[in-house]
């Protein structure tokens, strides 16, 4: 969890102690051919690091490299009240097998454009261009954070430490995810507020 006060590797962004904490219920994909339950160093990386922060574990699940099995799981997610976040690790490259971002594509309402930049702006610090073969991307569905990044530890380290422990963060100013939490679903309300 990120320190009070201003961070260097984070200008201009500090953490507001006059706010409360909010956990967040964060759901935990692996996208992968070959890795298990006992395996799944990259998923562990990022339930150690959600827990540590105070966000609480929603599920977790590990599927193939398989489009239609990665939208039906998003998809539950997605419809499941007790999913906020959703964060997958893997499949992000740009091999044949490598289609996490197309399913991602397929679920989207709204895309975050600025997360796959900033994941890669992080990332080319530590291993320069060869961060360009990340296809690390973001969005919203029905109310739900969809986030997907690269199936190493490191890179499960990286989006945890550089991006997630600020913006899944209430108190992360001047601004952060959790605060608009509410409002991602204005559209269907008003809608619903038409028909009615």
């Amino acid at each position: 969890m990120p320190a009070s006060g201003s961070n260097s590797s984070n200008p201009g962004a500090r953490l507001d102690d006059s706010r409360p904490f909010i956990p967040v219920n964060i759901a935990v994909l692996t996208v992968s051919d070959t890795r298990t339950p006992e395996t799944d160093r990259s998923g562990d990386t990022l339930v150690e690091r959600l827990s540590g922060a105070g966000h609480v574990l929603a599920d977790r699940a590990i599927v193939p490299d398989d489009a239609d099995a990665i939208v039906a799981r998003l998809q539950t997610w997605i419809a499941d009240d007790g999913v906020d976040v959703v964060i997958s690790t893997g499949g992000t490259g740009v091999t044949g097998r490598d289609v996490t971002p197309e399913a991602f594509e397929r679920v989207y309402e709204k895309r975050i454009e600025g997360f796959g930049e900033a994941f890669r702006w992080i990332s080319f610090q530590k291993i320069g261009t060869s961060a360009m073969q990340s296809r690390a991307t973001a969005g919203v569905a029905r109310g739900t954070y969809l986030f997907a990044v690269p199936g190493s530890t490191g890179a499960c380290r990286d989006a945890w430490d550089g991006i997630f422990a600020y913006q899944l963060d209430f108190r992360f100013r001047p601004c952060n995810f959790v605060e608009i939490m509410p409002r991602l679903r204005e559209h269907e309300m008003a809608r619903e507020k038409a028909k009615a």
